[in-house]
């Protein structure tokens, strides 16, 4: 399945006037347009996203994906949950971590043992990290749940400062109910 734009013929004013050929411009291909390769289990999902509200909408729907080719179809309690945390954390690394001309990069690793997806979100900010106490809001506010959100789906959650640059927003998602028996061996 492609997505993006295919192959089109644009004119601009000069070559209206002049009677050129149009111009054929080649297939543009761009971060959505490129599904993600179907995961080698054990393997984690790693990507970089550009630092916009449009990045944060592709980072989710890869994770979403990613789990979907791990056999956790988009309705399941794993996927939606997941999907939800790698939104809100990726939200906050664009409105809250954005450095000019960096990127926020995603990566999610299954622990099949344990029964958790780990759900990492970097970005370049280092002095600006989620704080400890999760904020109140007010009912009527338009911002401030993302973190409460996290908190309700994560077993827990946290941030560790990055090496070179910046921090990551870590948080682990049950992959199975509680209580749930063991999978078999195989699946997560």
């Amino acid at each position: 399945m492609t997505f993006g734009r295919s192959l089109s013929t644009e004119r601009d004013d000069s070559t209206r006037r002049n009677g050129a050929e149009p111009t054929v411009l080649p297939e543009t291909r761009t971060p959505e347009a490129s599904a993600p390769e179907a995961p080698i289990p054990g393997a984690d999902l790693t990507a970089q996203f550009p630092s916009t509200p449009r990045g944060a909408q592709l980072a989710r729907r890869h994770a979403v994906r990613w789990l979907e080719a791990l056999g956790h179809p988009p309705e399941s309690d794993v996927s939606c949950a997941v999907a939800l945390v790698v939104g809100e954390l990726a939200a906050n690394a664009v409105q809250h971590g954005r450095v000019l001309g960096r990127t926020f990069g995603v990566r999610l690793t299954v622990d099949a043992a344990a029964g958790l997806v780990r759900v990492e979100v970097a970005d370049a900010a280092a002095d600006r990290h989620p704080s400890a106490v999760l904020p109140s809001s007010s009912l009527e506010g338009e911002s401030g749940r993302g973190l409460l959100l996290v908190d309700v789906l994560a077993l827990r959650w946290g941030w560790t400062p990055r090496r070179t640059l910046g921090k990551t927003v870590w948080a682990e998602v049950p992959s199975r109910p509680a209580g749930a028996a063991d999978p078999e061996p195989g699946l997560v």
